[in-house]
């Protein structure tokens, strides 16, 4: 199989800045955490998929104190995302990666059901139609997978709304390419994402630090972790 490229885009885990949204059920520290355990998962599925280079595309940039307490694992490559909307950061990436003449996959660390195995079948899928979708059940995409780049998949996107992966659709039907399309598949964004994750997540190993998020999402589902 061609090497792929996978690029995960990220911010810097932080109290009251990361995983806003469910503050509300898990406090700023536990929000935090949540979105430091969904970023480690992440970086360690796309390491253990061997397909090629694992790139962690942050903000802010990697040397600034924000990223100074988060463990990361070896064998990562990192870049900023720099300026602009998610659709120009986005595409700035997908650009290098094919201009490089690599095939690459757009991921963010948001969703739960990322595994190594998952990225391998969307790299085989993305060998043979060119163009790998895993849809969202929020609308949005959990993965974007390409082996050409046009900007008209990410100008003028409506970021952050439910008609995100259909206009995505849209617009590779629109270019004439192979596309193949993925299960649908669960981001943690807000309170009632939560009974997605997963019982054995708490506590981790990995990360010694990042323990508290659980019983705070159990107490907002009203699950009992000693049942």
């Amino acid at each position: 199989m061609k090497s792929t490229r996978i690029i995960i885009f990220a911010k810097a885990p932080q109290p009251g800045v990361s995983k806003t949204r469910l503050i509300p059920a898990l406090g700023e520290q536990g929000a935090a955490d949540l979105a430091h355990r969904l970023l480690v998962e992440t970086l360690h599925s796309a390491l253990d998929a061997g397909l090629g280079p694992v790139e962690l595309c942050m903000t802010p940039e990697h040397e600034t104190p924000a990223w100074q307490s988060v463990a990361l694992p070896d064998g990562l490559q990192f870049s900023d995302q720099g300026t602009g909307d998610l659709g120009a950061r986005l595409a700035r990436a997908a650009r290098r990666a094919v201009d490089n003449l690599e095939s690459v996959m757009l991921i963010g660390a948001d969703c739960v059901e990322m595994s190594a195995a998952l990225l391998r079948d969307a790299a085989a899928a993305l060998q043979q139609t060119g163009t790998v979708i895993n849809p969202a059940t929020d609308g949005g995409y959990v993965l974007l997978g390409l082996t050409r780049f046009d900007e008209l998949l990410f100008r003028d996107m409506p970021w952050s709304t439910a008609v995100v992966a259909a206009e995505t659709l849209r617009r590779v039907g629109a270019l004439g390419w192979p596309l193949h399309v993925g299960a649908t598949l669960h981001d943690v964004d807000v309170p009632q994402d939560l009974k997605h994750l997963p019982a054995e997540w708490a506590p981790m190993p990995r990360s010694p630090s990042t323990t508290s998020f659980m019983p705070q999402a159990a107490a907002f589902l009203g699950v009992d972790l000693d049942a």
